[in-house]
């Protein structure tokens, strides 16, 4: 092959040069193709074939001859058949009267090679092709580890916002956590509030140390846990005092059943060293339906004043707060209930 300067190369050299070229004349006959090219073509390449037979390209107005690619400052073909695995590159003419078109895959399927099982031998040491796919490649691993990174912060965000309103000892919600269930709560669902104290706590820890106390405290947290709904809210909110959010329960029945089964469950000892620990609880309960607008601190506040009265008629009870038209009832026996008017 002659070019200018009187330089000739042999096809074997071409193809080494240009695996990805292809060879034609004007009319648009193949006459060679770069080994590099031939493979990803496979058996859509036949000898003698027609450039515009194996690759589609746009011409103007309907032309099927290379000379409007030649020249041209960006070729663009696609294969017609199979996979249409796309090319871009550029065409010049030979002293010989052909056309050399240098090719080179288009963006969209350099990522996997047009899906031909191409290796580095493949290209030329100056194609840019591989240098591109080290890019791609190292971008898919940065972004791959970019998204476990977030994916890690994210987690240990998570842990840590859940640590934050998790009280460590019993696994219950703490005073935050209630707080931000109370903030949902509240919003136009009927609910109500159980306020829990433990009676003889303090005897517990005197009598057998802090680690007697905090296994009490455990498992008072599982107990009080097998005895509500799972939509149901149990807190820590102090050293042995606890609350219960019971959302869209304000049947008084229904609330008289759980009171009574906390009661009795918190009554049965806790064994820790060998020892018996006893305790009871007592219990204050205030329900929304019984405030024209359930101020949340109120009924806090008239579930914790329900609670003492719960105290003062001899513990192991509850008492639900009653309306202010209601008159209070007298006290009942251990594990009963009654109705405490707001002071």
């Amino acid at each position: 092959m002659m070019f200018a300067g009187d330089i000739t190369l042999d096809p074997g050299v071409l193809g080494q040069l240009l695996p990805m070229h292809l060879r034609t004349e004007l009319s648009g006959r193949v006459l060679s193709m770069g080994a590099t090219f031939a493979r990803i073509a496979g058996s859509r390449a036949t000898p003698d074939m027609w450039l515009f037979d194996l690759l589609a390209c746009e011409l103007p107005d309907g032309e099927v001859e290379v000379a409007p690619l030649v020249g041209a400052p960006v070729v663009r073909l696609r294969f017609r058949d199979g996979r249409r695995v796309g090319f871009r590159g550029h065409a010049v003419a030979l002293p010989d009267g052909t056309a050399l078109f240098d090719l080179a895959f288009d963006l969209v399927d350099l990522a996997d090679l047009g899906g031909a099982r191409l290796t580095a031998s493949d290209f030329p040491p100056t194609d840019r092709t591989l240098d591109m796919l080290y890019l791609m490649e190292a971008k898919s691993l940065a972004m791959r580890e970019a998204l476990r990174l977030v994916d890690r912060l994210q987690d240990a965000r998570d842990r840590a916002e859940a640590a934050a309103l998790t009280d460590t000892l019993t696994g219950l919600q703490n005073r935050r956590g209630l707080d931000h269930v109370l903030q949902r709560t509240s919003l136009g669902t009927p609910f109500s509030i159980c306020q829990v104290d433990l009676d003889h706590f303090k005897r517990v820890n005197d009598s057998y140390g802090h680690a007697a106390g905090d296994a009490v405290l455990r498992a008072v947290a599982r107990r009080l846990m097998r005895n509500v709904r799972t939509s149901d809210t149990v807190a820590r909110v102090g050293g042995d005092e606890f609350l219960i959010i019971l959302p869209e329960l304000t049947d008084i029945a229904v609330l008289d059943e759980i009171a009574l089964r906390i009661v009795a469950e918190l009554e049965r000892p806790v064994v820790h060293g060998g020892q018996q620990c006893r305790i009871s609880a007592s219990l204050g309960i205030a329900v929304s339906t019984d405030y024209g607008y359930p101020d949340v601190k109120l009924m806090i506040a008239d579930a914790d004043a329900a609670l003492y009265r719960s105290k003062s008629g001899g513990r192991a009870r509850h008492t639900i707060h009653a309306r202010p038209e209601q008159a209070p009832a007298p006290p009942g026996p251990p594990g009963t209930s009654r109705r405490s008017a707001r002071p």
